[in-house]
């Protein structure tokens, strides 16, 4: 398996996830073990989903059988998507309260802003 197939899967399985989360929360549901019933919905073990989450390859057996539990066509966590995925509700938010922060912000508070933005990415993103 490449790398890329490796980090495919991974980011599409977060997605699944972020997807999973959000249609429960947003029915009213406690967050408390919600990363359990999501494991449980697809058949694989609380301890297999924190491996995957962390490092943990997504073998091609793996894979198809997420896909089937997840209602995902044969190859979909293969497929790169993230170009096309759309901001949702919360992320328009953020969007909207940072923008209004920057614009209210004088150089520094601009300098520090964008500072603060710099150090939440992870360690191998760049940063503009």
């Amino acid at each position: 398996m490449t790398d890329n197939v490796t980090l495919t899967r991974r980011r599409n399985m977060l997605a699944l996830y972020q997807d999973y989360a959000r249609e429960h929360l947003a029915r009213g549901e406690s967050a408390k073990g919600l990363e359990q019933t999501f494991a449980a919905t697809l058949e694989i073990s609380p301890s297999t989903w924190s491996q995957i989450k962390g490092s943990r390859p997504i073998g091609d057996r793996l894979a198809r059988q997420i896909e089937q539990h997840a209602g995902k066509p044969a190859g979909w966590l293969d497929e790169s998507r993230e170009a096309t995925q759309a901001p949702d509700a919360a992320e328009e938010r953020f969007v909207e309260l940072a923008r209004r922060a920057w614009r209210a912000a004088n150089a520094k508070g601009k300098r520090e802003l964008a500072h603060t933005l710099r150090q939440a990415l992870p360690p191998t993103s760049s940063a503009p």
